[in-house]
């Protein structure tokens, strides 16, 4: 029976494999559970970094005289 899930192999060096497997064991999770978890966490991460970067740059060209006030856009 072919998995529900598309599945990835990952080559750890010994001591961080050493250190998954004891992380999931102290939660009481498998190690597949944590490792994509822990990915999961590692993209949002990514992503939260790319929206900061993004944010920096448009605040670089904000102009307060070319910004439309809180009334324009919502009204009162």
């Amino acid at each position: 029976m072919p998995a529900k899930n598309p599945r990835v192999n990952v080559v750890l060096e010994k001591p961080l494999y050493n250190a998954i497997h004891d992380l999931a064991e102290d939660e009481g999770v498998s190690m597949s559970m944590l490792m994509r978890d822990l990915v999961k966490e590692a993209f949002e991460l990514r992503e939260d970094r790319a929206l900061a970067e993004f944010a920096t740059e448009r605040e670089k060209g904000f102009d307060r005289c070319k910004a439309l006030r809180h009334e324009d856009v919502w009204g009162k």
